[in-house]
């Protein structure tokens, strides 16, 4: 019942509809599309199609570039390595059995293979040269998000709050971790970081913990958010944006918390700022650049937590989580827009239509252009003038 209730709060979030107790309905409004002059038009180097792509569903599903190769994934199990100069397939390999695979987290990349969770809680790792699968492995729950690959060993955060590091050869577990998950929670999980021999992910209770990646021992909690109000989904404060490490601190985000940095030794709060998201969000220099609940792009100075300009003109358009791609903020919206803002102020530079299905990742960027990927299975790579 958990989680039929979980999965119909992730249409609900996604529709941008919610019901209340008393018949009442709130609907939320997407905002029209802005009307943008583009100082610039992106060149489409190639273009590739990845099975089905992700559809409908919720998915953090994302390419990878490495090893001389760009690896790209639907959710139903396909998997290719595609020729980065050309978007020629090299090899594809189906990982769907007697049941749909349903890949959710990665790709990652290491130690010579590709590293995808799945939602039916399997890690599978394959051979970057040929696709033969190595090891597929039962977890925890869900795998949302995309693992960790550090030290030897493959971390990821289950949907049933459980941390858990896998031997990156052989797949064989080496320990994990267990948190307290909510009976409601947002369609979703963060994914860990290290640095040093610590990791460090947002859990479903509201916090941030840190631990040794050798061991799973717990060093400490820190709450981003605190339950607040009458309701089960007004008490939602899942931590489920990835962290970011710049310099000697951490950064992090919660729904219905807290933008956050922390100290990474003491795990203490350095400076702590009202924002509410559940997206990934991404550091530039000296500044952060997040989507909010409702759709609103905000940068912010890493520095001290000050406020630098927020972009209303996309709200509850369903935004990808930004990008930084040559020198821009970049995000993907519902109806397949790609929207780019100047970093300093906020404003619209360029704006661009793609196939229309939607893009629910951000653009990847690649050591020579970037790529986008559409809902319906398109990944193209672009460059920008």
């Amino acid at each position: 019942m958990q989680k039929v209730f979980k999965q119909a709060l992730s249409v609900a979030l996604t529709l941008g509809v919610l019901v209340g107790c008393a018949g009442e309905e709130d609907s939320i409004q997407m905002a029209p599309l802005p009307v943008v002059e583009s100082a610039f038009s992106p060149t489409k180097i190639w273009s590739q199609t990845v099975g089905d792509g992700v559809s409908g569903y919720f998915s953090n599903l994302s390419p990878a570039e490495g090893y001389g190769k760009i690896f790209a994934a639907d959710r139903n199990g396909i998997v290719k390595a595609l020729d980065p100069e050309t978007g020629k397939v090299l090899w594809q390999q189906d990982l769907e059995t007697d049941v749909t695979a349903k890949l959710s987290g990665g790709i990652v990349l290491s130690y010579g293979k590709l590293f995808i969770g799945t939602e039916n809680a399997d890690v599978i790792a394959l051979d970057e040269e040929t696709g033969e699968e190595i090891w597929r492995t039962k977890v925890e729950g869900e795998v949302l998000a995309a693992p960790l690959v550090d030290e030897g060993m493959v971390v990821v955060n289950t949907s049933r709050g459980v941390l858990q590091a896998l031997d990156a050869d052989t797949g064989e577990q080496k320990w994990q971790l267990s948190n307290e998950v909510p009976t409601l929670t947002l369609r979703g999980d963060s994914s860990p970081v290290a640095i040093s021999g610590g990791i460090f992910w947002g859990q479903a209770n509201g916090r941030l913990a840190g631990a040794l990646i050798n061991t799973g021992q717990l060093l400490w909690q820190q709450p981003i958010g605190s339950p607040k109000g009458a309701t089960e989904i007004d008490r939602l404060i899942d931590v489920d944006a990835t962290p970011v490490i710049a310099g000697e601190r951490l950064y992090a985000v919660g729904y219905n918390g807290a933008l956050v940095s922390i100290e990474l030794r003491t795990g203490k709060v350095a400076w702590k700022r009202s924002y509410s998201s559940a997206k990934d969000f991404v550091i530039d220099g000296n500044q952060l650049y997040l989507v909010t609940d409702k759709d609103h792009i905000v940068a912010v100075d890493i520095r001290s937590g000050t406020e630098l300009w927020q972009n209303k003109d996309l709200e509850y358009r369903l935004l990808s989580a930004p990008a930084s791609i040559s020198g821009y903020v970049v995000l993907g919206d519902s109806e397949g827009y790609l929207h780019w803002l100047d970093p300093y102020s906020g404003e619209f530079v360029a704006q661009q239509k793609t196939d229309g299905s939607g893009i629910a990742i951000p653009p990847v960027k690649l050591s020579d252009g970037y790529l986008v990927v559409t809902r319906d299975g398109s990944i193209n790579k672009m460059q920008t003038p």
